[in-house]
């Protein structure tokens, strides 16, 4: 299993919208890619802007693709995600996942 990580950074008031456009668009997006398996999005706080992470799980590197496109390493920001964020990864990282526990 391959796990996708991104980050992204919004002011405090718009935090919220990119919860939502995660939860709502996001996940909708990814549950129609083949190999998609989880989401998760995490929500922290860096200095005086809300930090998100975002752990997205794939079967394998081809499911990436299905998402992504064929530079695995780039980002997907959607309209929505622009607006609601001041900042953001353009690339992201891929690991293997090794261990599952829980």
């Amino acid at each position: 299993m391959i796990a996708r990580i991104w980050r992204g950074w919004a002011e405090p008031g718009s935090a919220d919208d990119y919860e939502r456009h995660f939860a709502d668009e996001v996940t909708r997006a990814l549950s129609g890619v083949p190999g998609f398996v989880q989401a998760r999005l995490l929500r922290g706080t860096d200095g005086d802007r809300v930090l998100f992470t975002s752990l997205t799980f794939f079967t394998d590197l081809d499911a990436v693709r299905a998402f992504a496109g064929a530079d695995v390493g780039r980002a997907v920001v959607a309209g929505p995600a622009r607006a609601a964020l001041v900042a953001w990864d353009e690339r992201v990282t891929h690991h293997e996942v090794v261990v599952v526990a829980g």
